[in-house]
């Protein structure tokens, strides 16, 4: 079925200075000055967020002593397929180490009730294609997709080497004997040639820094460790029925809480719900995978959805294209593409282009705020909740059961944007506008360290290169990177993420092709017999001067959006040409566009002379990597 444009309000309808002006008065009545220092790291009676594991009892070990080719710190998706590439190209020397009791990462560990992926499954999950594998339906369950990274485990073999249970605190690099050591909470004697750090962006979770919070006597908990031993319930069955007689708040509003908050509202007494800063939240339609149309799907059907979706939701449709993914995502993309293609596609400038583009923005944003008063029955409940900021300051989001919940007489919408968030916590609950409301329970949707400091969001308390030098000053004044991977001065060492690299819209697929390229290097090392690989200080400094060439600057952009963690909640830092920027989850990215920094790494590959890597061969006092270490690529 050919997917059409949504029925968004004319332009003539919408007064788009006026708009502009309200979104900016929203966005500053939640500005906060303490930036990102508004949360904290748990600790105290949170200490259970790092500690011990509510799915898998943790057994206790003696500690390891084991040298391996490649440590790959973290088994979510972007260290399963760093770990699957790495063994493609012949690398079996491979050990995932997590914090966690199995593979999936932020799957594993998030098992609310209601949980999805808010991204099209048959673009978010990885490798469909290789494992012979379809989802069940177009937005997958949070259990279908921690199976699917277990079965992708087993079928390449990567829990033979895994070491779970293992929080890694920190990193050495041992010039001596040109390894990394890496520092566990087990005190692990763990030496590998190679790191590549695919910790993922949903790691370490974060707290609101409530004034009175290790006051309250009731119940607290994170999302990302739900407790179902005092709700009721379970991750596979979430009937939350302990909660009848009890009160709750949660914080937050997000991607987390709105899958949480239908359950919380059908099973609690009393729920309050926090809300600095509503979400786009649009109708979630989520059918099953239809197999008619599995069997039209030919051989490289994955790639060609990939594609689709980064002009969908980034780039823009070219004419003639059809919009294959069809969600909440690619919506301002296809109603523009849609009035383009019945002017016969007239030319345009880049301004002109960009304009109409933020005239189809303001259309969808009002769908959106129309959709809400025609769902919740409140008008001042309504009108809390509809978002006032550009469609791309915000994470989108869908759900077919978040706005009915507001209709229930036992759920009160408390928004806190005008105190730019929860008072202070006593020991019976919160205050909110100066009025104390008692509560059982206090739920914590507040999210992870996405855009925070490196050492908070990593976790590391020592990261250290060569000469001692720390990861944390060695990026002080902005990322120093060659293709957004690996930085002069720490050999050996790979980044996974969003760095100085291209963006793709869907993370996974952005992750995969860093490690297909992570691994050619790391292959081609091994197999050369080379000790120590890392880029040449000119290299480097060459690739960051291209990067800042061609770099598109979205700090405009960033300042009029309301404050989250995709500007860094609106907190500034210095960039390297002096001027004040937002720090956003996506770092920095390539200008020129994901197809563009593609091609840019195959062309490199392709050349094969891994040019601007410095290589360092083997002493012969040392053996040479054995060959038996390598398969047949």
């Amino acid at each position: 079925m050919t997917c059409q444009p949504t029925n968004v309000p004319p332009a003539r309808e919408i007064d788009i200075p006026a708009m502009r002006e309200k979104y900016r008065h929203e966005r500053d009545k939640r500005l906060r000055r303490e930036g990102q220092k508004q949360y904290v790291q748990p600790v105290d009676d949170f200490k259970s967020v790092y500690e011990g594991d509510p799915h898998m009892p943790v057994q206790p070990r003696e500690a390891l002593t084991r040298e391996v080719d490649v440590a790959v710190l973290g088994a979510g998706i972007s260290g399963i397929l760093a770990a699957v590439e790495l063994k493609k190209a012949g690398v079996t020397g491979v050990c995932n180490i997590d914090h966690a009791g199995d593979f999936g990462g932020v799957w594993y560990w998030n098992r609310y009730p209601g949980i999805q992926c808010d991204n099209d499954a048959y673009c978010y999950l990885p490798l469909l294609e290789e494992m012979g594998y379809m989802p069940s339906k177009k937005f997958a369950d949070g259990a279908e997709i921690y199976a699917y990274c277990q079965s992708i485990g087993r079928r390449f073999e990567l829990y033979d080497n895994a070491i779970f249970h293992t929080l890694v605190e920190g990193l050495r690099w041992d010039e001596s004997i040109l390894r990394w050591r890496i520092i566990t909470d087990c005190g692990d004697d763990i030496r590998a040639r190679y790191v590549i750090m695919a910790n993922g962006l949903l790691n370490i979770p974060k707290l609101p820094g409530i004034p009175g919070i290790h006051t309250f006597k009731g119940k607290m908990f994170h999302t990302a460790r739900w407790e179902y031993d005092y709700s009721g319930g379970s991750s596979s069955n979430p009937v939350l029925d302990k909660l009848a007689d009890k009160r709750v708040g949660i914080i937050g509003t997000g991607a987390t809480a709105l899958q949480a908050i239908p359950y919380l509202g059908r099973y609690a007494k009393q729920l309050y719900v926090l809300q600095r800063t509503p979400s786009t939240v649009d109708q979630r339609i989520n059918p099953p995978t239809d197999p008619e149309w599995v069997k039209t799907l030919k051989p490289g059907w994955q790639a060609e959805r990939h594609a689709n979706f980064q002009r969908g939701a980034i780039e823009g449709f070219l004419p003639g294209d059809i919009d294959h993914v069809c969600d909440f995502w690619t919506e301002v993309n296809r109603n523009l593409a849609a009035e383009l293609a019945a002017q016969g596609w007239p030319e345009l400038s880049m301004e002109e282009f960009m304009a109409r583009r933020e005239e189809m923005d303001y259309r969808v944003m009002e769908r959106m705020r129309q959709r809400v008063a025609s769902m919740v029955k409140d008008q001042q409940t309504a009108e809390a909740l509809k978002p006032y900021y550009r469609f791309s300051c915000k994470r989108p989001l869908s759900n077919d059961d978040y706005y009915d919940t507001f209709n229930l007489p036992n759920v009160t919408l408390i928004d806190v944007s005008a105190t730019k968030g929860v008072e202070a916590m006593t020991e019976k609950g919160f205050i909110a506008h100066g009025i104390e409301h008692e509560v059982d329970c206090m739920v914590f949707a507040s999210g992870f360290e996405v855009s925070s400091d490196l050492d908070r969001r990593w976790g590391f308390e020592v990261f250290e290169g060569r000469d001692g030098v720390s990861i944390y000053d060695h990026w002080a004044d902005g990322y120093k990177t060659l293709h957004g991977m690996m930085t002069h001065g720490f050999p050996n060492l790979f980044f996974i993420g969003y760095y100085q690299g291209g963006l793709n819209a869907s993370t996974t697929e952005q992750y995969h092709r860093q490690t297909i390229h992570c691994a050619y290097i790391i292959s081609e090392a091994l197999g050369r017999g080379v000790a120590a690989v890392e880029p040449s200080r000119e290299a480097q400094d060459a690739y960051v001067s291209h990067f800042r060439d061609v770099a598109i600057d979205l700090t405009d952009f960033q300042r009029e959006c309301t404050p989250s963690y995709y500007n860094n909640e609106s907190e500034t830092i210095t960039g390297s040409d002096g001027r004040q920027k937002f720090r956003n989850f996506l770092g920095e990215t390539y200008g020129l566009g994901w197809t563009a920094f593609e091609k840019l790494l195959q062309d490199w590959r392709d050349k094969g002379a891994l040019d601007g890597l410095v290589l360092c061969p083997s002493p012969a006092t040392r053996a040479p990597f054995r060959q038996q270490n390598r398969r047949p690529s």
